[in-house]
């Protein structure tokens, strides 16, 4: 295992990947000392096992994974986040996915970095971002 990195918020194809046994994401994982899953990443999950061919199987390989994050709600903090993050990016020309809008708000409302490998976020000021696809395994 590898040194502790922290509070670590995981974004939905981190979680995927940790699904999957990617041996850098399932390293960092378990060497950040708490986890966070933001509730959009959590619809998103469950989305995607309800519409797979192994629904049941996924989503209890899913609520495994749940059980060992805190779930980070939308809060009133998040949202001031989001209208800041979504007006600098705008004025920047530099817009994300919604959906990753609200999770990258609610990061930087709790001060965690995003274990994902989208590159957009990487246009959010202040956000941190673990990524294995450019991380040696």
């Amino acid at each position: 295992m590898s040194k502790a990195i922290g509070d670590l918020a995981v974004d939905t194809n981190g979680a995927i990947a940790y699904l999957q046994g990617h041996p850098q994401v399932v390293s960092w994982i378990e060497a950040a000392d708490a986890l966070f899953l933001p509730v959009i990443c959590y619809g998103e999950l469950r989305y995607g096992a309800l519409h797979s061919m192994k629904a049941s199987d996924n989503l209890a390989k899913l609520e495994a994974f749940v059980d060992l994050c805190a779930l980070l709600d939308v809060t009133r903090g998040v949202t001031v986040r989001y209208a800041e993050v979504r007006q600098s990016l705008a004025q920047r020309g530099t817009p994300i996915p919604g959906a990753d809008l609200w999770i990258a708000a609610t990061c930087l409302e709790h001060g965690l970095a995003i274990l994902s490998e989208d590159t957009h976020f990487d246009r959010v000021s202040g956000l941190m971002r673990f990524d294995w696809a450019r991380s040696p395994t």
